[in-house]
């Protein structure tokens, strides 16, 4: 099971509440215990959660203890990366992205900035 202190595990239980109500942006990754690429972004998941702490929220879904959500989402790989804002997802990343661009992307999403619609996707 994955313990971590700076990111919220997201549950059937809990999704609704904190992340489809949430009040500033969330950032859902979709894992999987048995995805060699998660421990690589690991790292990087956890640095954002402490760099970005207040400004937006930062969330892991075990896709394999929550098949329900994975599916409603479309989860067809790990990781995947669901950024949320409004309760409505404003981006999807798939695969191992740089730190640096996960941060371009979440500043986007941050009240003031110019675009939060732009597209991203790593294959």
């Amino acid at each position: 099971m994955l313990v971590t202190t700076q990111c919220i595990l997201l549950t059937d239980a809990n999704f609704q509440s904190e992340v489809l109500e949430a009040q500033v942006p969330v950032l859902v990754d979709c894992w999987a215990s048995w995805c060699g690429s998660f421990h690589q972004m690991n790292p990087i998941i956890e640095t954002l959660a402490i760099e970005f702490a207040g400004q937006i929220k930062i969330g892991r879904l075990n896709i394999a203890a929550s098949e329900q959500l994975a599916m409603r989402y479309d989860i067809r790989a790990v990781p995947t990366l669901l950024l949320f804002k409004d309760g409505q997802v404003m981006e999807r990343v798939i695969g191992s992205v740089s730190k640096q661009r996960f941060a371009d992307t979440l500043n986007a999403l941050l009240p003031g900035s110019y675009s939060s619609r732009s597209r991203m996707a790593c294959l």
